[in-house]
């Protein structure tokens, strides 16, 4: 059927797009520890800002971005990315609602590249609501094994 293809598709690239940018946040946590804390002070008001708890969270991160990937444990994946990327899109609401510093930012402390943080957030809600539709996961791939075995 072209149309349920053509969502599989859809869903795979959502799949890889939000799961590797948590893998590429994940590793950037665990090759450079200093700058997640340095994050965490600077846009997020120093929530979870000990740099331990960062590199912990960078492989927690690495974790759930290969599950979203691969499409595995999506029940759990999914949620778990979305308790990431959301609250992130959320904590940014400044950058997203000013995204050229024109009212309530200023010029320099504007950051436009926030701004697709409400396509990610958009992108983990459509991956929560169709997860069943994710013909192309490894998961959706094991369940038919099972049944026709």
């Amino acid at each position: 059927m072209p149309g349920s293809s053509a969502k599989a598709a859809s869903l795979l690239l959502l799949r890889a797009g939000t799961g590797l940018l948590l893998i590429l946040w994940g590793a950037l946590r665990l090759i450079t520890p200093a700058a997640g804390p340095g994050l965490a002070t600077k846009y997020y008001g120093g929530f979870l800002d000990v740099q331990s708890i960062q590199i912990g969270f960078g492989i927690a991160e690495v974790i759930i971005g290969l599950l979203v990937v691969l499409g595995l444990f999506r029940r759990i994946a999914y949620a778990l990315q979305a308790l990431i990327l959301i609250p992130g899109a959320l904590i940014l609401w400044r950058y997203l609602i000013d995204p050229l510093g024109l009212y309530l930012l200023d010029k320099d402390s504007s950051q436009i590249l926030f701004f697709p943080s409400i396509t990610i957030a958009a992108a983990t809600l459509v991956l929560l609501a169709f997860r069943d539709d994710d013909l192309w996961s490894l998961d959706h791939r094991l369940t038919a094994r099972k049944t026709t075995a």
